[in-house]
């Protein structure tokens, strides 16, 4: 009788703490991307954040947000921007403008001398990061041929303030 006892306080207890945890599984917040780290080389880390982002006219862009740390020193702060081959020509040398209300703000070109392809551009954001807002979107004017607008959202730039 005592051992009966013993076991359905066991199974109740246990039971309790699987149902807290399910609990706490659902109630989770949601995950809108995720920061990647990767060892370059010894004492060199790079952080990232990566995610595909359509423009106002509907194309996906791929949009990287990174940075180097050599021996605990950021070098830099970088936004790669890679559209499809076909769709995007960037100008260079061109600066980034992005808009936060009625703000502008720009960034340089990091490829004014020469591109890797000419569908990538890539953006000193160093300076220009800790301006951006955490309540509000921005929009990126990309300095194409055809130039587009990004809208990029909140959530981007939680992640993004992260990774600064």
């Amino acid at each position: 009788m005592k051992c009966s006892l013993f076991f359905k306080r066991v199974l109740l207890n246990l039971s309790l703490i699987i149902l807290l945890f399910c609990s706490s599984l659902v109630w989770a917040a949601p995950s809108y991307g995720s920061i990647r780290q990767q060892e370059e080389k010894p004492g060199q880390m790079l952080y990232q954040s990566r995610q595909s982002i359509r423009d106002d006219q509907g194309q996906t862009w791929q949009v990287i947000l990174f940075k180097r740390v050599k021996d605990g020193v950021v070098e830099q702060v970088d936004l790669r921007l890679s559209g499809y081959p076909e769709q995007a020509v960037f100008r260079h040398p061109a600066e980034l403008k992005i808009m936060e209300g009625d703000r502008l703000l720009t960034a340089p070109d990091q490829f004014a001398a020469e591109a890797p392809a000419k569908n990538i551009g890539q953006f000193d954001l160093s300076e220009i990061l800790p301006l951006l807002p955490t309540s509000d979107s921005v929009q990126l004017n990309l300095p194409l041929d055809n130039p587009v607008t990004i809208d990029i959202p909140v959530a981007v730039l939680l992640e993004w303030q992260l990774i600064m």
